[in-house]
Protein backbone atom coordinates (compact mmCIF):
# COMPACT_ATOMS: atom_id res chain seq x y z
CA UNK A 1 0.00 0.00 0.00
CA UNK A 2 1.60 3.85 -1.09
CA UNK A 3 2.51 5.70 1.73
CA UNK A 4 -0.37 8.43 1.08
CA UNK A 5 -2.77 5.80 2.26
CA UNK A 6 -1.15 4.51 5.09
CA UNK A 7 -1.30 8.40 6.03
CA UNK A 8 -5.48 8.68 5.46
CA UNK A 9 -5.53 5.76 7.59
CA UNK A 10 -3.30 7.20 10.64
CA UNK A 11 -4.82 10.25 10.31
CA UNK A 12 -8.69 8.56 10.45
CA UNK A 13 -7.68 6.73 13.27
CA UNK A 14 -6.34 9.30 15.24
CA UNK A 15 -9.11 11.35 14.29
CA UNK A 16 -11.57 8.80 15.22
CA UNK A 17 -10.35 8.76 18.76
CA UNK A 18 -10.57 12.08 19.29
CA UNK A 19 -14.33 12.31 17.82
CA UNK A 20 -15.40 9.36 19.50
CA UNK A 21 -13.99 10.62 23.11
CA UNK A 22 -15.83 13.57 23.18
CA UNK A 23 -18.98 11.86 22.10
CA UNK A 24 -18.96 9.48 24.52
CA UNK A 25 -18.32 11.99 27.38
CA UNK A 26 -21.19 14.19 27.07
CA UNK A 27 -23.23 10.88 27.43
CA UNK A 28 -21.52 9.83 30.70
CA UNK A 29 -21.10 13.01 32.73
CA UNK A 30 -23.98 12.25 34.83
CA UNK A 31 -22.42 9.01 35.81
CA UNK A 32 -19.02 11.06 36.13
CA UNK A 33 -20.90 13.50 38.39
CA UNK A 34 -22.55 10.79 40.76
CA UNK A 35 -19.34 8.50 40.96
CA UNK A 36 -17.04 11.64 41.85
CA UNK A 37 -19.51 13.94 43.40
CA UNK A 38 -18.65 16.07 41.21
CA UNK A 39 -20.65 19.58 40.72
CA UNK A 40 -22.57 21.39 37.50
CA UNK A 41 -19.44 23.98 36.98
CA UNK A 42 -17.10 20.70 37.38
CA UNK A 43 -18.93 19.07 34.37
CA UNK A 44 -18.31 22.23 32.39
CA UNK A 45 -14.67 21.81 33.59
CA UNK A 46 -14.63 18.44 32.00
CA UNK A 47 -15.35 19.68 28.45
CA UNK A 48 -14.09 23.18 28.27
CA UNK A 49 -10.82 22.03 30.24
CA UNK A 50 -10.08 19.93 27.05
CA UNK A 51 -11.60 22.18 24.44
CA UNK A 52 -9.55 24.79 26.34
CA UNK A 53 -6.27 23.01 25.62
CA UNK A 54 -7.24 22.40 22.11
CA UNK A 55 -7.81 26.20 21.05
CA UNK A 56 -5.15 27.55 23.05
CA UNK A 57 -2.51 25.17 21.70
CA UNK A 58 -3.44 24.48 18.15
CA UNK A 59 -1.33 27.53 16.60
CA UNK A 60 1.80 27.36 18.24
CA UNK A 61 1.31 23.39 17.67
CA UNK A 62 0.92 24.06 13.80
CA UNK A 63 4.16 25.89 14.07
CA UNK A 64 6.28 23.17 16.01
CA UNK A 65 5.09 20.90 12.97
CA UNK A 66 5.87 23.29 9.95
CA UNK A 67 9.25 23.59 12.10
CA UNK A 68 10.09 19.74 13.42
CA UNK A 69 8.05 17.74 11.06
CA UNK A 70 4.25 17.09 11.09
CA UNK A 71 4.60 13.36 11.28
CA UNK A 72 6.72 13.41 14.29
CA UNK A 73 4.45 15.89 15.80
CA UNK A 74 1.91 13.70 15.42
CA UNK A 75 3.01 10.53 16.82
CA UNK A 76 3.55 12.86 19.92
CA UNK A 77 0.49 14.02 19.87
CA UNK A 78 -1.21 10.72 19.54
CA UNK A 79 0.94 9.17 22.52
CA UNK A 80 0.40 12.50 24.67
CA UNK A 81 -3.51 11.62 24.23
CA UNK A 82 -3.22 7.77 24.94
CA UNK A 83 -1.20 8.79 28.17
CA UNK A 84 -4.20 11.82 29.25
CA UNK A 85 -6.47 8.97 28.72
CA UNK A 86 -5.44 6.24 31.47
CA UNK A 87 -5.06 9.29 33.56
CA UNK A 88 -8.77 10.52 33.06
CA UNK A 89 -9.46 6.39 33.45
CA UNK A 90 -7.76 6.33 36.90
CA UNK A 91 -9.06 10.09 38.28
CA UNK A 92 -10.59 9.76 41.59
CA UNK A 93 -11.60 13.30 41.93
CA UNK A 94 -13.06 16.42 39.52
CA UNK A 95 -9.48 17.94 39.73
CA UNK A 96 -7.65 14.91 38.37
CA UNK A 97 -10.39 14.49 35.95
CA UNK A 98 -10.01 17.77 34.62
CA UNK A 99 -6.33 17.91 35.11
CA UNK A 100 -6.18 14.88 32.96
CA UNK A 101 -8.58 16.05 30.43
CA UNK A 102 -6.44 18.84 29.79
CA UNK A 103 -3.51 16.97 29.33
CA UNK A 104 -5.78 14.95 26.65
CA UNK A 105 -5.95 18.36 24.90
CA UNK A 106 -2.61 19.09 24.50
CA UNK A 107 -2.23 15.95 23.02
CA UNK A 108 -5.38 16.31 20.98
CA UNK A 109 -4.00 19.51 19.70
CA UNK A 110 -1.44 18.34 18.07
CA UNK A 111 -2.85 16.06 16.33
CA UNK A 112 -5.71 18.47 15.49
CA UNK A 113 -3.41 20.98 13.79
CA UNK A 114 -0.90 18.35 12.10
CA UNK A 115 -3.60 15.40 10.84
CA UNK A 116 -5.44 18.10 8.00
CA UNK A 117 -1.85 19.23 7.17
CA UNK A 118 -0.50 15.99 6.62
CA UNK A 119 -3.51 14.65 4.25
CA UNK A 120 -3.37 17.96 2.83
CA UNK A 121 0.69 17.47 1.51
CA UNK A 122 -0.14 13.86 0.61
CA UNK A 123 -2.97 14.37 -1.46
CA UNK A 124 -3.46 16.43 -4.58
CA UNK A 125 -6.30 17.22 -6.75
CA UNK A 126 -9.19 14.60 -7.18
CA UNK A 127 -7.45 12.44 -4.56
CA UNK A 128 -7.44 15.17 -2.11
CA UNK A 129 -11.24 15.67 -2.28
CA UNK A 130 -11.69 11.59 -1.67
CA UNK A 131 -8.94 11.98 1.32
CA UNK A 132 -11.10 14.55 2.72
CA UNK A 133 -14.40 12.74 2.41
CA UNK A 134 -12.93 9.66 3.76
CA UNK A 135 -11.92 12.15 6.92
CA UNK A 136 -15.27 13.18 6.78
CA UNK A 137 -16.62 9.47 7.09
CA UNK A 138 -14.88 8.52 9.95
CA UNK A 139 -16.07 11.71 11.80
CA UNK A 140 -19.54 10.48 11.23
CA UNK A 141 -18.87 6.97 12.01
CA UNK A 142 -17.19 7.97 15.28
CA UNK A 143 -20.35 10.12 16.19
CA UNK A 144 -22.46 7.73 15.44
CA UNK A 145 -21.28 5.10 17.45
CA UNK A 146 -19.97 7.09 20.33
CA UNK A 147 -23.33 7.54 22.55
CA UNK A 148 -24.39 3.98 22.60
CA UNK A 149 -20.66 2.39 22.91
CA UNK A 150 -20.34 5.62 25.89
CA UNK A 151 -23.93 4.16 27.21
CA UNK A 152 -22.54 0.59 26.63
CA UNK A 153 -19.19 0.56 28.43
CA UNK A 154 -20.60 2.68 31.22
CA UNK A 155 -23.14 0.89 31.72
CA UNK A 156 -21.73 -2.51 31.61
CA UNK A 157 -18.34 -1.42 33.36
CA UNK A 158 -17.87 2.18 34.29
CA UNK A 159 -17.14 5.50 32.91
CA UNK A 160 -13.95 4.83 33.24
CA UNK A 161 -13.86 2.12 30.54
CA UNK A 162 -14.58 5.13 27.95
CA UNK A 163 -11.40 6.96 28.35
CA UNK A 164 -9.46 3.77 28.92
CA UNK A 165 -10.82 2.23 25.25
CA UNK A 166 -7.98 5.09 23.68
CA UNK A 167 -5.15 3.47 24.93
CA UNK A 168 -5.07 0.51 22.71
CA UNK A 169 -6.47 2.79 19.91
CA UNK A 170 -3.46 5.09 20.78
CA UNK A 171 -0.59 2.56 20.48
CA UNK A 172 -2.23 0.76 16.83
CA UNK A 173 -2.32 4.30 15.19
CA UNK A 174 0.92 5.40 16.68
CA UNK A 175 2.69 2.70 15.79
CA UNK A 176 1.35 3.30 11.89
CA UNK A 177 2.54 6.90 11.52
CA UNK A 178 5.55 6.06 13.21
CA UNK A 179 6.45 3.64 10.61
CA UNK A 180 4.26 4.00 7.49
CA UNK A 181 4.15 7.97 7.24
CA UNK A 182 6.74 9.83 5.40
CA UNK A 183 7.92 13.72 7.12
CA UNK A 184 6.50 16.45 5.90
CA UNK A 185 8.45 19.90 6.55
CA UNK A 186 7.99 23.58 5.57
CA UNK A 187 10.84 25.02 4.47
CA UNK A 188 9.74 28.30 5.96
CA UNK A 189 8.63 27.20 9.25
CA UNK A 190 8.36 30.32 11.68
CA UNK A 191 9.66 31.30 15.37
CA UNK A 192 7.42 30.46 17.86
CA UNK A 193 5.18 33.60 19.16
CA UNK A 194 5.80 32.51 22.83
CA UNK A 195 4.28 36.42 23.56
CA UNK A 196 0.89 35.69 21.35
CA UNK A 197 0.63 31.88 22.83
CA UNK A 198 0.82 33.78 26.43
CA UNK A 199 -1.46 35.85 25.97
CA UNK A 200 -3.97 33.83 23.86
CA UNK A 201 -4.03 30.94 26.27
CA UNK A 202 -4.08 33.59 29.79
CA UNK A 203 -7.13 35.37 27.39
CA UNK A 204 -9.31 32.18 27.15
CA UNK A 205 -8.70 30.69 30.41
CA UNK A 206 -9.84 33.97 32.00
CA UNK A 207 -12.35 34.75 29.63
CA UNK A 208 -14.18 30.91 30.34
CA UNK A 209 -13.90 31.11 34.34
CA UNK A 210 -15.62 33.94 34.17
CA UNK A 211 -18.67 32.67 32.31
CA UNK A 212 -18.58 29.67 34.03
CA UNK A 213 -18.87 31.67 37.58
CA UNK A 214 -21.29 34.11 36.07
CA UNK A 215 -23.04 31.02 35.74
CA UNK A 216 -22.89 29.93 39.27
CA UNK A 217 -22.88 33.54 41.00
CA UNK A 218 -25.13 35.33 39.03
CA UNK A 219 -24.17 37.41 35.90
CA UNK A 220 -23.79 40.98 38.63
CA UNK A 221 -20.97 38.93 40.96
CA UNK A 222 -17.83 41.28 40.74
CA UNK A 223 -15.41 38.56 40.49
CA UNK A 224 -16.85 36.99 37.36
CA UNK A 225 -17.43 40.26 35.19
CA UNK A 226 -13.92 41.40 36.80
CA UNK A 227 -12.63 37.75 34.81
CA UNK A 228 -14.97 38.89 31.64
CA UNK A 229 -12.89 42.13 31.34
CA UNK A 230 -9.45 41.12 31.81
CA UNK A 231 -9.88 38.14 29.68
CA UNK A 232 -11.48 40.46 27.20
CA UNK A 233 -8.25 42.80 27.97
CA UNK A 234 -6.05 39.90 26.69
CA UNK A 235 -7.66 38.73 23.90
CA UNK A 236 -7.37 42.34 22.46
CA UNK A 237 -3.67 42.44 23.31
CA UNK A 238 -3.24 39.36 21.91
CA UNK A 239 -4.62 40.73 18.62
CA UNK A 240 -2.14 43.60 18.65
CA UNK A 241 0.98 41.35 19.28
CA UNK A 242 -0.47 39.30 16.38
CA UNK A 243 -0.72 42.20 14.34
CA UNK A 244 2.98 43.56 14.90
CA UNK A 245 5.40 40.70 15.05
CA UNK A 246 7.24 39.59 12.41
CA UNK A 247 6.12 35.71 12.58
CA UNK A 248 2.91 35.77 14.45
CA UNK A 249 1.20 32.40 15.43
CA UNK A 250 -2.08 33.66 14.30
CA UNK A 251 -1.45 35.37 11.12
CA UNK A 252 -3.98 37.88 10.49
CA UNK A 253 -3.64 37.94 6.65
CA UNK A 254 -4.97 34.91 6.17
CA UNK A 255 -7.93 36.82 7.20
CA UNK A 256 -8.21 39.15 3.92
CA UNK A 257 -9.22 35.49 2.29
CA UNK A 258 -12.92 35.40 2.82
CA UNK A 259 -12.97 31.65 1.66
CA UNK A 260 -10.53 31.07 5.21
CA UNK A 261 -13.46 33.76 6.86
CA UNK A 262 -16.33 31.65 6.14
CA UNK A 263 -14.52 28.47 6.98
CA UNK A 264 -13.70 29.80 10.56
CA UNK A 265 -17.12 31.18 11.18
CA UNK A 266 -18.67 27.75 10.23
CA UNK A 267 -16.49 25.77 12.45
CA UNK A 268 -17.06 28.13 15.26
CA UNK A 269 -21.05 28.20 14.82
CA UNK A 270 -20.90 23.99 14.16
CA UNK A 271 -19.36 23.42 17.29
CA UNK A 272 -20.97 26.40 19.22
CA UNK A 273 -24.14 25.30 18.41
CA UNK A 274 -25.27 21.51 18.45
CA UNK A 275 -21.79 20.12 19.15
CA UNK A 276 -22.39 22.20 22.57
CA UNK A 277 -26.09 21.14 22.62
CA UNK A 278 -25.48 17.89 23.10
CA UNK A 279 -24.20 17.93 26.90
CA UNK A 280 -27.36 19.90 27.91
CA UNK A 281 -29.82 16.99 25.65
CA UNK A 282 -27.48 14.38 27.35
CA UNK A 283 -28.29 15.84 30.92
CA UNK A 284 -31.62 16.87 30.38
CA UNK A 285 -32.43 13.49 29.17
CA UNK A 286 -31.06 11.37 32.32
CA UNK A 287 -31.98 14.25 35.17
CA UNK A 288 -35.48 15.03 33.59
CA UNK A 289 -36.55 12.32 31.31
CA UNK A 290 -35.07 9.62 33.78
CA UNK A 291 -32.54 7.55 31.45
CA UNK A 292 -30.11 5.73 31.59
CA UNK A 293 -26.17 6.50 30.18
CA UNK A 294 -26.97 3.20 27.53
CA UNK A 295 -30.87 4.77 26.66
CA UNK A 296 -29.26 8.16 26.25
CA UNK A 297 -27.05 7.02 23.80
CA UNK A 298 -29.57 5.03 21.94
CA UNK A 299 -31.84 7.90 21.43
CA UNK A 300 -29.02 10.41 20.30
CA UNK A 301 -28.07 7.65 17.96
CA UNK A 302 -30.59 9.20 15.52
CA UNK A 303 -28.57 12.21 15.65
CA UNK A 304 -25.64 10.27 14.73
CA UNK A 305 -26.84 8.31 12.12
CA UNK A 306 -28.04 10.69 10.36
CA UNK A 307 -24.73 12.35 10.80
CA UNK A 308 -22.93 9.41 9.45
CA UNK A 309 -25.10 9.00 5.96
CA UNK A 310 -24.99 12.79 4.93
CA UNK A 311 -21.08 12.77 5.47
CA UNK A 312 -21.31 9.75 3.38
CA UNK A 313 -23.44 11.56 1.00
CA UNK A 314 -21.48 14.92 1.46
CA UNK A 315 -18.19 12.97 0.48
CA UNK A 316 -19.11 11.70 -2.59
CA UNK A 317 -20.63 14.73 -4.12
CA UNK A 318 -17.90 17.18 -2.65
CA UNK A 319 -15.99 17.14 -6.21
CA UNK A 320 -19.38 18.34 -8.01
CA UNK A 321 -20.73 20.73 -5.58
CA UNK A 322 -19.12 23.95 -4.18
CA UNK A 323 -18.55 23.94 -0.35
CA UNK A 324 -20.30 27.35 0.40
CA UNK A 325 -23.29 25.18 -0.09
CA UNK A 326 -22.30 21.87 1.53
CA UNK A 327 -21.60 24.02 4.59
CA UNK A 328 -23.68 27.06 3.96
CA UNK A 329 -27.22 24.71 3.72
CA UNK A 330 -25.86 21.84 5.97
CA UNK A 331 -25.52 25.29 8.98
CA UNK A 332 -28.41 26.40 7.92
CA UNK A 333 -30.36 23.15 8.71
CA UNK A 334 -28.73 22.88 12.24
CA UNK A 335 -30.36 25.85 12.91
CA UNK A 336 -33.21 24.87 11.89
CA UNK A 337 -33.07 21.30 13.83
CA UNK A 338 -32.57 23.60 16.99
CA UNK A 339 -35.62 25.30 16.89
CA UNK A 340 -37.59 22.44 15.52
CA UNK A 341 -36.74 20.97 19.31
CA UNK A 342 -37.95 23.93 21.09
CA UNK A 343 -41.36 23.92 22.78
CA UNK A 344 -40.32 21.72 25.47
CA UNK A 345 -42.47 21.05 28.12
CA UNK A 346 -42.84 19.31 31.45
CA UNK A 347 -44.70 16.86 29.78
CA UNK A 348 -42.30 16.20 26.34
CA UNK A 349 -41.08 13.36 25.74
CA UNK A 350 -37.59 12.45 23.80
CA UNK A 351 -39.95 11.50 20.49
CA UNK A 352 -40.42 15.33 20.95
CA UNK A 353 -36.78 15.88 19.87
CA UNK A 354 -36.22 13.13 17.15
CA UNK A 355 -37.15 15.13 14.07
CA UNK A 356 -34.95 17.90 15.32
CA UNK A 357 -31.78 15.19 16.28
CA UNK A 358 -32.39 13.51 12.61
CA UNK A 359 -32.21 17.03 10.98
CA UNK A 360 -29.78 18.34 12.75
CA UNK A 361 -27.41 15.40 11.93
CA UNK A 362 -28.17 15.60 8.53
CA UNK A 363 -27.06 18.96 8.65
CA UNK A 364 -23.77 18.42 10.67
CA UNK A 365 -22.97 15.72 8.41
CA UNK A 366 -23.04 18.18 5.34
CA UNK A 367 -20.69 20.79 6.87
CA UNK A 368 -18.06 18.01 8.11
CA UNK A 369 -16.12 16.99 5.09
CA UNK A 370 -15.99 20.18 3.33
CA UNK A 371 -15.08 22.12 6.18
CA UNK A 372 -11.98 20.17 6.37
CA UNK A 373 -10.76 20.82 3.32
CA UNK A 374 -11.40 24.86 3.21
CA UNK A 375 -9.27 25.36 6.16
CA UNK A 376 -5.91 24.18 4.31
CA UNK A 377 -7.63 24.72 0.23
CA UNK A 378 -7.35 28.40 0.26
CA UNK A 379 -3.73 28.56 1.34
CA UNK A 380 -0.30 27.27 -0.20
CA UNK A 381 1.12 24.40 1.47
CA UNK A 382 3.87 26.33 3.96
CA UNK A 383 1.23 28.22 5.69
CA UNK A 384 -1.18 25.13 5.57
CA UNK A 385 -0.28 23.95 9.18
CA UNK A 386 -0.80 27.23 10.18
CA UNK A 387 -4.26 27.04 8.47
CA UNK A 388 -5.13 24.01 9.94
CA UNK A 389 -4.38 24.45 13.51
CA UNK A 390 -6.43 28.14 13.05
CA UNK A 391 -9.52 26.37 11.64
CA UNK A 392 -9.35 23.79 14.64
CA UNK A 393 -8.77 26.38 17.09
CA UNK A 394 -12.22 27.93 15.95
CA UNK A 395 -13.86 24.79 16.50
CA UNK A 396 -12.69 23.89 19.78
CA UNK A 397 -13.00 28.08 20.48
CA UNK A 398 -17.17 27.16 19.67
CA UNK A 399 -17.30 24.38 21.92
CA UNK A 400 -15.48 25.67 24.80
CA UNK A 401 -17.70 29.33 24.55
CA UNK A 402 -20.41 27.60 23.52
CA UNK A 403 -20.29 25.03 26.33
CA UNK A 404 -19.00 28.09 28.65
CA UNK A 405 -21.95 30.67 27.47
CA UNK A 406 -24.69 28.23 27.23
CA UNK A 407 -24.14 26.43 30.53
CA UNK A 408 -24.14 29.96 32.69
CA UNK A 409 -27.51 30.80 30.78
CA UNK A 410 -28.76 27.42 31.82
CA UNK A 411 -27.71 27.48 35.45
CA UNK A 412 -29.07 31.07 35.65
CA UNK A 413 -32.46 30.10 34.23
CA UNK A 414 -32.95 27.10 36.18
CA UNK A 415 -31.62 29.36 39.41
CA UNK A 416 -34.35 32.44 39.03
CA UNK A 417 -37.07 29.28 38.20
CA UNK A 418 -36.50 28.07 41.60
CA UNK A 419 -36.25 31.04 43.44
CA UNK A 420 -39.11 32.57 42.36
CA UNK A 421 -40.87 29.58 43.08
CA UNK A 422 -39.76 28.39 46.60
CA UNK A 423 -40.22 32.28 48.06
CA UNK A 424 -43.32 31.51 49.24
CA UNK A 425 -42.20 28.24 50.68
CA UNK A 426 -41.05 29.31 54.15
CA UNK A 427 -39.95 26.01 55.35
CA UNK A 428 -37.33 26.24 52.97
CA UNK A 429 -35.81 29.35 54.52
CA UNK A 430 -32.17 29.75 53.83
CA UNK A 431 -31.89 26.48 52.36
CA UNK A 432 -32.79 28.03 49.03
CA UNK A 433 -29.13 28.35 47.47
CA UNK A 434 -28.16 25.02 48.70
CA UNK A 435 -31.31 23.72 46.44
CA UNK A 436 -30.44 25.58 43.75
CA UNK A 437 -26.94 24.42 43.57
CA UNK A 438 -28.01 20.75 43.58
CA UNK A 439 -30.60 20.96 40.88
CA UNK A 440 -28.04 22.81 38.97
CA UNK A 441 -25.84 19.97 39.31
CA UNK A 442 -28.79 17.16 38.45
CA UNK A 443 -29.25 16.07 41.85
CA UNK A 444 -32.96 17.08 41.94
CA UNK A 445 -33.99 13.78 44.25
CA UNK A 446 -31.31 14.92 46.56
CA UNK A 447 -32.29 18.21 46.84
CA UNK A 448 -36.10 16.95 46.88
CA UNK A 449 -34.96 15.34 50.59
CA UNK A 450 -33.97 18.31 52.23
CA UNK A 451 -37.35 19.55 52.69
CA UNK A 452 -40.17 18.72 54.12
CA UNK A 453 -42.37 15.38 52.38
CA UNK A 454 -45.27 17.91 51.90
CA UNK A 455 -42.82 20.17 49.46
CA UNK A 456 -40.80 17.70 47.88
CA UNK A 457 -43.25 17.76 44.69
CA UNK A 458 -43.08 21.57 44.75
CA UNK A 459 -39.37 21.32 44.55
CA UNK A 460 -39.31 18.41 41.98
CA UNK A 461 -42.42 20.20 39.65
CA UNK A 462 -39.78 23.41 39.89
CA UNK A 463 -36.82 21.49 39.53
CA UNK A 464 -38.33 20.27 36.05
CA UNK A 465 -39.92 23.41 35.08
CA UNK A 466 -36.67 25.33 35.26
CA UNK A 467 -35.02 22.90 33.05
CA UNK A 468 -36.98 23.24 31.05
CA UNK A 469 -37.14 27.04 30.66
CA UNK A 470 -33.32 26.53 30.35
CA UNK A 471 -33.13 24.44 27.63
CA UNK A 472 -36.00 25.83 25.70
CA UNK A 473 -33.51 29.04 25.87
CA UNK A 474 -30.20 26.77 24.92
CA UNK A 475 -32.37 25.50 21.61
CA UNK A 476 -33.28 29.28 20.73
CA UNK A 477 -29.59 30.39 21.42
CA UNK A 478 -27.73 28.15 19.67
CA UNK A 479 -30.20 27.84 16.88
CA UNK A 480 -29.05 31.50 16.00
CA UNK A 481 -25.48 30.99 16.18
CA UNK A 482 -26.12 27.98 13.45
CA UNK A 483 -28.16 30.32 11.59
CA UNK A 484 -25.57 33.27 11.38
CA UNK A 485 -23.05 30.91 10.21
CA UNK A 486 -24.90 29.36 7.26
CA UNK A 487 -25.22 32.61 5.81
CA UNK A 488 -22.22 33.44 6.04
CA UNK A 489 -20.89 30.68 4.38
CA UNK A 490 -22.72 31.32 1.79
CA UNK A 491 -22.12 34.81 1.84
CA UNK A 492 -18.05 34.40 2.50
CA UNK A 493 -16.77 30.71 0.93
CA UNK A 494 -15.84 30.98 -2.84
CA UNK A 495 -14.73 28.74 -5.16
CA UNK A 496 -12.22 31.22 -6.39
CA UNK A 497 -9.90 31.45 -3.30
CA UNK A 498 -8.96 27.67 -3.70
CA UNK A 499 -8.21 27.81 -7.44
CA UNK A 500 -5.56 30.64 -6.43
CA UNK A 501 -3.81 28.50 -3.52
CA UNK A 502 -0.27 27.11 -4.43
CA UNK A 503 0.34 23.55 -3.65
CA UNK A 504 3.18 21.58 -4.80
CA UNK A 505 3.41 17.97 -6.30
CA UNK A 506 5.31 16.58 -3.38
CA UNK A 507 5.18 17.72 0.48
CA UNK A 508 8.63 18.87 0.67
CA UNK A 509 8.71 21.25 -2.09
CA UNK A 510 10.84 24.23 -1.40
CA UNK A 511 9.07 27.15 -3.17
CA UNK A 512 8.80 30.69 -1.87
CA UNK A 513 5.40 31.07 -0.09
CA UNK A 514 3.22 32.86 -2.04
CA UNK A 515 1.83 36.69 -0.46
CA UNK A 516 -1.18 36.28 1.54
CA UNK A 517 -4.00 38.41 -0.30
CA UNK A 518 -7.92 37.79 -1.01
CA UNK A 519 -6.83 36.54 -4.32
CA UNK A 520 -4.87 33.65 -3.30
Amino acid sequence: MQKKWWTLLGVCGGTFMLLLDTTIVYVVLPDVQADLNAGFADLQWVIDGYALALAALLLTSGTLADRFGRRRLYTVGVVLFTLASLLCGLAHSPLMLVLARIFQGVGGSVMFATGLALLAGSFQGKERGTAFGVWGMVTGLASAIGPVAGGLISSGISWRGIFLINVPIGILVALIVALRVDEAKSPFARRLDLPGFALLTSGLVTLVYGLIRAGENGWGESRALTFLIVGGVLLAAFLVVEARVEQPMFELRLFRIPTFVGGSVAAFAMNGSLFAMFLFLAIYFQEVLRYSSLETGVRLLASSLAMLVASLVAGRISARVQPRFLIGVGLLLVGAALLLMGGVDARSGWEHFLPGLVLGGLGAGLVNPPLASTAVGVVDFSRSGMASGVNGTFRQLGVSAGVAVLGSTFAVVIGNRLRDGLAGVPVVGDRTDQLVSLVRSGEIDRAAALVPEAQRGTVQRLAVEGYVDGLNTLLHLSAGLALVGGLASLLLIRAADFEGAQHPKAPDAAAPPAPVTAEN
